[in-house]
């Protein structure tokens, strides 16, 4: 017959129960994330544990290792916290296991305690809707605690009619059980999900997108050079990068998507509907986007063709006017669905720039991973000060009044891009044979202009490099510079002066906080 303690404390562990209590624990703990996942599904996703405590661990990181995390995992630096917190937690669930061996209710207890730290993660999140964002987390760690009770409580049953004294059976049983309520909670969370992901997709591909009143004008000829090595003058869209914070890529349905417009001095609040925002007069323009944690020579830019909406005029309709001219706010704040923040300077918005409110990029509506249905698009600053994603709310209001998400972290409230260029091929410790070699890249400096980009080869003279046709002085603009290399091994630097006469300085400096300068220098190989 079997028999159960009455108390949550049991006698010393023997042999092979280790090991099973610490599968218990793992067990409870795919219990707890399923069940989560699965009542994520019925209130949303960005509610769900693991996307809740990633959020904030990255509000906390300071801004250096949040850096270092973009620069050694590049757009895959989401995936790598997630994972960090799935070990972090299985660790945890391991312990609790081996804890419940002895003390079940401590252990369950622990459980719970992992739960309310989800929850208070999830609901002091800036895009928390209300209380029920703790839900998730309650509700797996509810799961989690009853799921490592039963368990341990089958491994510690006493079965003396047994060779081994314990209810082998029994627990397999139980541990099957859990494993299949688990899964289907986890599958049933995930189709919920994905319903919710198909309306929104069902949405975008339902998008006409504008003929442009403005369009944009063809790209010269000449712009776009056809050197191997060299990447495109349009980036395309699954080649652009991303750089965000958030680890669930928003899914917005564009038929309930809303934007507000308020604060100081808006005469009357403005709500605009996907449509509305569609039947304004549409402006299409080439601009390259840069991301402030760039490294000198690194790869957060490109150049896109973007279509949507001038915000200049989108604002004057809600009766806004520039600093310039009496306005009150001399900040515009845009809110992401997701909670993120983004302060721009309202100036330079209405300053006769082509800062757009973007919904097609490269032809195309944009992708969710962009933006999707409308983002800002603004030249000459960096992407943190102006490039607000899944925007749904305007609000204006002054930079001493408001610091935007990543002012609080230490980054500069006005950033705008600094002149730069880049060597993209030959490629870092690239080895070529002696003779003709074509060095090659892209310069920028947005709103001015390049006016001259010079190659250095080792510590000789400056050389001239040969420019590609400027499209406009808001994107990039490729050059390259035909070297006859020696044998050996040698340095190539690059540097580039925009129209106003100002030559980036040599000195490489970290991003923080308004963005890196510095020459970009490649060591390359050539061989007799």
């Amino acid at each position: 017959m079997t028999t159960f303690s009455p108390t949550s404390r049991t006698s010393s562990p023997r042999g092979p129960r280790r090991p099973l209590a610490a599968l218990c624990g793992l067990l409870a703990g795919g219990a707890a994330l399923a069940v989560a996942e699965l009542t994520a599904a019925g209130v949303r996703a960005e509610a769900g544990p693991l996307t809740a405590v990633g959020g904030a661990v990255i509000d906390a990181t300071p801004p250096g290792i949040k850096d270092w995390a973009i620069r050694t995992f590049g757009e895959s630096d989401k995936l790598v916290l997630q994972l960090g917190i799935v070990l972090i937690l299985a660790a945890l669930a391991v312990a609790l296991g081996l804890l419940a061996l002895r003390h079940r209710l401590l252990a369950a207890a622990g459980v719970l305690a992992l739960a309310v730290v989800g929850a208070f993660a999830a609901t002091s999140r800036p895009d928390m809707i209300g209380p029920q964002d703790a839900l998730p987390s309650l509700a797996g760690g509810v799961a989690g605690a009853v799921a490592l009770l039963l368990l341990i409580g089958r491994l510690n049953a006493r079965r003396p009619d047994t060779p081994s004294g314990w209810d082998r059976r029994g627990f397999l049983v139980t541990s099957g059980a859990v494993v299949a309520a688990a899964a289907a909670a986890a599958v049933t969370g995930r189709t919920l999900l994905g319903t919710r992901g198909r309306d929104a997709s069902a949405s975008r591909a339902e998008v006409v997108l504008p003929t442009p009143a403005s369009p944009a004008p063809p790209v010269p000829p000449g712009a776009a050079l056809r050197i191997p090595g060299l990447g495109p003058f349009t980036t395309p869209n699954d080649d652009f990068y991303r750089v965000d914070t958030a680890l669930v890529v928003p899914r917005v349905d564009a038929g309930t998507w809303r934007l507000r417009v308020h604060g100081l001095g808006v005469r009357e609040d403005l709500t605009l509907t996907f449509a509305e925002l569609l039947a304004r007069p549409a402006v299409e323009r080439d601009i390259t986007l840069a991301c402030v944690s760039n490294e000198v020579g690194g790869p957060y830019i490109g150049n896109a063709r973007w279509l949507g909406a001038r915000l200049a005029d989108l604002l004057r309709t809600a009766g806004v006017v520039p600093p310039s001219k009496g306005g009150p706010a001399d900040q515009l704040v845009a809110r992401s669905v997701d909670g993120m923040t983004i302060g721009t300077p309202v100036e330079d918005v209405m300053d006769g720039r082509d800062a757009l409110l973007a919904y097609g990029m490269n032809g195309e509506p944009l992708p969710f991973t962009h933006g999707f249905p409308a983002r800002m698009v603004v030249p000459r600053l960096y992407g943190y000060v102006s490039a607000c994603k899944w925007i749904e709310e305007i609000e204006l209001t002054t930079f001493d009044a408001y610091d935007a998400y990543w002012v609080r972290h230490d980054w500069a409230p006005r950033a705008p891009v600094k002149t730069q260029s880049r060597i993209d091929t030959p490629r870092p410790s690239a080895r070529r044979p002696a003779g003709q070699v074509t060095i090659a890249g892209v310069a920028w400096a947005q709103h001015q202009g390049i006016a001259r980009v010079e190659v250095r080869i080792d510590d000789g003279p400056w050389q001239e490099a040969r420019l590609a046709a400027e499209d406009t002085r808001d994107t990039w603009r490729q050059w390259y510079h035909p070297w006859n290399a020696p044998p050996g091994r040698h340095t190539l630097t690059v540097r580039a002066t925009d129209r106003t006469g100002h030559t980036q300085p040599g000195a490489v400096t970290h991003p923080l906080p308004d963005g890196a300068e510095g020459w970009h220098t490649v060591t390359v190989t050539i061989e007799e």
